[in-house]
């Protein structure tokens, strides 16, 4: 695992900055959404926090590198269709034929992008807040399986489970 952590790519999906009101007055902070993946399989999403932008940056990557995932993919695609919500977002993602690409927007896309998914096609649904439909996407992204993973888990065929 670790050499797959020195070729992450990173893409910052937010920036927020954040108030606490004190006896003085407010003090701000700058929340940070970030997507890390290698392009092959791997996505991780990370958030931190900091008076600076760019120490926040670096607080979200090292979270998104704790938590990578492995995605499973076909062809440069989703195995099969999913639909998944988290908070008031949902998120629809479908496999797409190749030379589709990615069609999503929003938050959905950076995260398929460094999962290395080619062609698929995403709908954001409810509420569009970015931290909800990233999370949405990634528990989708988790739960994916492909027909062999599926025929391993229940001692079957591949065959058996298509049938």
């Amino acid at each position: 695992m670790t050499e797959t952590k020195t070729e992450l790519k990173e893409k910052v999906v937010n920036v927020s900055r954040v108030a606490k009101v004190v006896k003085g007055g407010r003090t701000f902070r700058f929340s940070v959404l970030v997507v890390v993946g290698d392009g092959a399989g791997h996505v991780g999403v990370g958030t931190g926090k900091s008076a600076e932008v760019p120490e926040a940056i670096k607080k979200a990557t090292d979270d998104a590198k704790k938590n990578l995932i492995t995605v499973s993919l076909v062809n440069g695609t989703l195995p099969h269709e999913y639909t998944t919500h988290f908070g008031a977002s949902k998120v629809i993602l479908k496999p797409a034929v190749e030379g589709t690409g990615i069609i999503a927007g929003g938050a959905v896309r950076p995260v398929l992008e460094l999962a290395g998914v080619k062609n698929v096609t995403a709908k954001t649904l409810g509420s569009r807040n970015s931290r909800n439909v990233v999370y949405a996407t990634l528990n989708a992204l988790k739960a994916m399986r492909t027909p062999e993973e599926v025929a391993r888990l229940r001692g079957k065929t591949v065959a058996e489970i298509l049938n």
